[in-house]
């Protein structure tokens, strides 16, 4: 069942069977206008353009029976698992104050919820992480592990932050990670081309980076 992917700097084999499609902090905080990210003077729309290819990613995955796993980053309520450095960054908006869409980054406000367009369904695990990477005291290696995953593809927000983050942290455990360049957003654009580059350099030192066309094409 081995297949392959178009990617750089090579393409890359692997087994839909033990690949799985990981979405990161696809959460209206980020993505929608009045969050957390235009509150600290973002564009939103730079990120919103990765929501319709991660859309169509997400639908092939779908179909084919692939594990779908989708993340959110945020804290609990009284704020107990959120280190005091991490209250005090953000300019003149910090987690946890009052925003329009509720408490910032906080579980079960609306801002912290994943949006509609590539909300989860039934089956599908939703890893609420207190950190950068999806890894970093969550069950995602343990999930993973126990449905013999061995490939990645990696779609979400930032890319030069939380989805960076986690192909590290992935790659430092033995996944191999790919990443569809238009399924993925930065608010600031030269972070979105250097987070990528850095990513796939030395011979993909972290991981390959390819396109959704090609992610879905060889899916199918």
């Amino acid at each position: 069942m081995t297949r392959t992917f178009n990617a750089d700097p090579f393409a890359l084999e692997f087994n839909p069977v033990t690949t799985a499609l990981v979405i990161i902090d696809m959460q209206r905080d980020f993505v929608e206008p009045g969050g957390f990210g235009e509150a600290l003077g973002n564009d939103v729309s730079l990120v919103r353009s990765a929501i319709a290819p991660c859309e169509k990613v997400l639908k092939t995955a779908r179909d084919a029976g692939m594990m779908v796993i989708h993340t959110r980053e945020g804290h609990r309520a009284d704020l107990t698992d959120c280190p005091p450095a991490k209250l005090t960054r953000g300019g003149k908006t910090f987690i946890g104050e009052k925003g329009p869409k509720g408490r910032i980054l906080i579980r079960g406000e609306e801002g912290h919820d994943i949006i509609p367009e590539l909300y989860p369904i039934a089956g599908e695990a939703v890893i609420d992480k207190p950190g950068k990477g999806a890894f970093y005291q969550t069950d995602l290696h343990l999930i993973l592990q126990n449905h013999s995953i061995k490939t990645l593809i990696v779609c979400g927000v930032t890319t030069e932050v939380c989805v960076n983050t986690t192909v590290r942290e992935a790659n430092d455990r033995g996944y191999e990670c790919i990443i569809p360049e238009d399924c993925v957003g930065s608010y600031f654009p030269e972070f979105q081309k250097y987070a990528l580059e850095m990513i796939k350099a030395q011979g993909a030192i972290f991981g390959w980076v390819s396109h959704s066309e090609h992610i879905i094409d060889a899916i199918k």
